[in-house]
């Protein structure tokens, strides 16, 4: 007897799931077959932008397509965030984030048009940035110890300074204040160039900022650098020394770069465009250049980057909730 009809329709929609499997793995097997935007949410000439350049550069080389920097600055990156979230999954349409949209927002319960977990496939960190922690020459205060002691005789006395509510200086003195177990007051200012000015006037007490907004006035002993908020030492400045190191156990905070793709992107597009990014951060120029900065590569793997982003966003979450923190 001739092919019943379900046996007809069972066969035609096997040919069909046959064909666009093949039809995506040959897609994924030619990726890329056309230029690649890397969406960043910040004006250019930014760390965030630098970081974006230099690996759209190395993209290029290795693939023989442009990866074409897309700027699309506002709402503190969760503007570009959106945009990737809401791209098809192809590889075709990239997101490189800083850590407002996928780890500090949430944490501040910032209504977004985007879910952090849910909406991204991560690809690796980048780069991570850490903060400097400076005083004034005339603080009398030569290192953490010192600092630390001095805001326990006077509590709320010593200012910090940061560049608004919830950025990265913020929480990184919200942080130094919860595990130093001191009271600082906060004052916020529209961005680096201002708190740096107040702070060597001495009409500021403490600054918690990235490495190049700092370092010119350390240099010309204007202002006193106490530490650095990585874990390890920086090699642009080895003579000094950590917050982990100086009693802070496990202390870490900064800024961080990382690439992400829109949600659903398939495993072997997410481990080729990795492969991709990270050997191309891995480059002798590109580790230089950043580190002139005083940003370290990360080039992590996919897994270790989601991890992260968890990491960072159940840390911030704990700082927002005790600092009682809210979205401006």
């Amino acid at each position: 007897m001739g092919e019943t009809y379900n046996t007809m329709f069972l066969k035609d929609i096997l040919f069909i799931a046959a064909s666009a499997l093949c039809t995506l793995a040959h897609a994924q097997s030619g990726f890329p077959s056309k230029p690649v935007r890397l969406v960043v949410g910040f004006v250019p000439g930014g760390g965030a932008d630098t970081a974006a350049r230099l690996a759209a550069q190395k993209l290029y080389e290795s693939w023989g397509q442009q990866v074409v920097v897309d700027n699309r600055a506002g709402a503190g990156g969760n503007t570009a965030a959106e945009i990737v979230a809401k791209s098809t999954p192809d590889g075709y349409t990239l997101l490189l984030s800083s850590p407002g949209p996928v780890a500090i927002n949430p944490a501040m319960q910032v209504k977004l048009a985007f879910d952090p977990q849910r909406d991204f496939s991560p690809i690796t960190q980048v780069a991570f940035g850490p903060n400097m922690l400076a005083v004034p020459v005339s603080l009398k205060a030569a290192n953490v110890k010192e600092l630390i002691t001095l805001a326990a005789s006077s509590p709320g006395k010593l200012s910090y300074g940061s560049s608004g509510m919830g950025s990265t200086p913020m929480l990184s003195a919200e942080l130094f204040r919860m595990m130093a177990k001191v009271d600082l007051l906060g004052v916020s200012y529209k961005g680096a160039a201002p708190a740096v000015i107040d702070l060597v006037a001495g009409r500021l007490d403490i600054l918690l900022m990235s490495i190049p907004s700092i370092l010119p006035q350390v240099r010309a002993q204007r202002l006193r650098a106490l530490a650095i908020t990585s874990l390890t030492r920086s090699p642009l400045l080895p003579d000094l020394p950590t917050l982990h190191e100086s009693g802070l156990t496990g202390y870490e905070a900064g800024v961080w770069w990382g690439m992400l793709a829109p949600a659903g992107l398939p495993r072997e597009l997410v481990a080729r465009i990795n492969s991709s990014v990270v050997r191309g951060l891995r480059a002798p120029e590109v580790v230089s250049r950043l580190a002139a900065e005083g940003v370290d590569i990360a080039a992590t793997s996919p897994a270790e980057f989601a991890a992260f982003i968890r990491d960072e966003t159940a840390k911030w979450s704990r700082v927002v909730k005790a600092a009682g923190i809210k979205a401006e």
